[in-house]
């Protein structure tokens, strides 16, 4: 006679507590809950975790066997079904106790709101001159993709000069070539539903300025003219870095540059040749460099000579001459027997002082084994191959008109050691 399974008797106070959705993916749904507030005698053998879809009656066992862990990932579902998940605690007498999560859970993928990536160097103003590209690349997160749009001064860029390009990893504007009217504040706004994010960088498209205006000549006196200017009419749509002033000599009308960077409206040139008549000329200079045209004096300066005859100042000539001086004296040595040895030691006088060496107060003038060398101050006696006899007092004497010096060192042969 067959028997029916028992079915598992429900345990009260039995089944998990606290049962959360911990995280939601595109094709995954994790669980986490607590032990139940109930464990009998018998322990507790684990817990089964069961889940369906909307669209099915059918319970799915997530685990083939009780775990004892109270996380458990339920893998491979479907983005865009709804799911409905339960845990059961098996207990060790066979009771069973259950929670079902009370609501149904999307499967879809986290949203993660819209974040722009601005570079360091769109923070603050970005210049760029006339007729360059412009191509700025800034990343942007987001999870789904997030909408992206553009603005300038508030209005929707030009599509027929301005080509954007959207990635799911950043935005891309480009405009082929620079003009002025492209200066501007450009909004870029990245948008999932309700979370927005924006960011505004400043663009400011420059070209060189036009020249100075109303450059005139206030005085001329002694070697001196004083200039005076206006700032031009269009600085470039870029700050005035400072001027250049030029002068020409009108017998040569060559142009030189007698300053660069000036900041102030005027300028007084100095050092100006008596008897020339000078023209001059003034450029404005922004980021994109010196003005095409200078603003040019109609006046002209002329420096006149004066009467009083220039004396030319009388130096007295500063006398170089010095007696003999050793600025280093020879050095006590020992040389070895055989071999060719040095001795050195430096000296100065003017004029030139006349060296000479001897041993023991004897001249060395016509002892081929001696030769003597002075270059340039330095001063050296070789001596080849010495024997124990070349041994002694060496002198170092140097003469000229104003006096000598002397300087002595002591120098000892010895034989090499023979090996016993």
């Amino acid at each position: 006679m067959s028997s029916e399974p028992e079915t598992p008797k429900e345990v009260p106070e039995g089944q998990p507590i606290e049962l959360a959705v911990e995280d939601v993916t595109g094709s995954s749904l994790t669980l986490r809950w607590n032990p139940p507030k109930y464990i009998g005698s018998c322990g507790l053998a684990g817990y089964m975790v069961e889940y369906r879809t909307e669209s099915s009656e059918v319970w799915l066992a997530v685990n083939k066997e009780v775990t004892t862990k109270t996380v458990l990932v339920i893998k491979n579902l479907t983005e865009g079904d709804k799911v409905q998940a339960r845990v059961k605690a098996v207990h060790g007498d066979g009771g069973i106790g259950t929670t079902e999560f009370p609501e149904q859970v999307l499967i879809k993928k986290p949203i993660d709101a819209p974040k722009i990536r601005l570079p360091r160097n769109l923070r603050e103003a970005f210049m760029r001159k006339v007729g360059q590209p412009l191509n700025l690349s800034v990343p942007i997160q987001g999870n789904p993709q997030p909408s992206i749009s553009w603005m300038k001064d508030e209005q929707p860029v030009d599509t027929a000069r301005v080509n954007i390009r959207n990635s799911p990893q950043d935005t891309i504007l480009f405009i082929r070539k620079l003009e002025r009217k492209d200066t501007g504040k450009y909004k870029l706004r990245a948008q999932t539903d309700a979370l927005v994010d924006e960011v505004v960088m400043d663009i400011q498209v420059i070209e060189k300025p036009g020249p100075p205006q109303n450059l005139k000549m206030l005085d001329v006196w002694g070697f001196n003219v004083a200039l005076e200017w206006q700032p031009p009419k269009d600085n470039g749509n870029a700050e005035i870095t400072g001027y250049t002033i030029q002068k020409a000599d009108k017998k040569t009308g060559e142009w030189f540059t007698v300053l660069e960077k000036c900041h102030p409206c005027s300028y007084t040139v100095s050092d100006l040749v008596m008897g020339n008549r000078y023209n001059f000329r003034v450029f404005s200079e922004n980021m994109c460099g010196l003005s095409e045209t200078a603003a040019l004096c109609k006046d002209t300066a002329f420096v006149p000579k004066t009467s009083t005859p220039y004396k030319p100042p009388v130096y007295q000539a500063k006398d170089f001459t010095e007696a003999p001086k050793f600025t280093q004296p020879p050095a006590d040595k020992t040389a070895t027997v055989g071999f060719t040895t040095k001795l050195f030691c430096s000296v100065r006088g003017n004029p030139k002082p006349k060296i000479s060496w001897l041993k023991n107060q004897m001249l060395l003038d016509q002892d081929p084994k001696f030769r003597v060398l002075t270059i340039e101050g330095i001063c050296t006696l070789e001596i080849r191959k010495p024997s124990p006899f070349d041994g002694g007092v060496y002198t170092c004497k140097a003469v000229n008109a104003l006096g000598e010096a002397i300087a002595d060192c002591r120098l000892d042969v010895k034989a090499v050691p023979v090996a016993q």
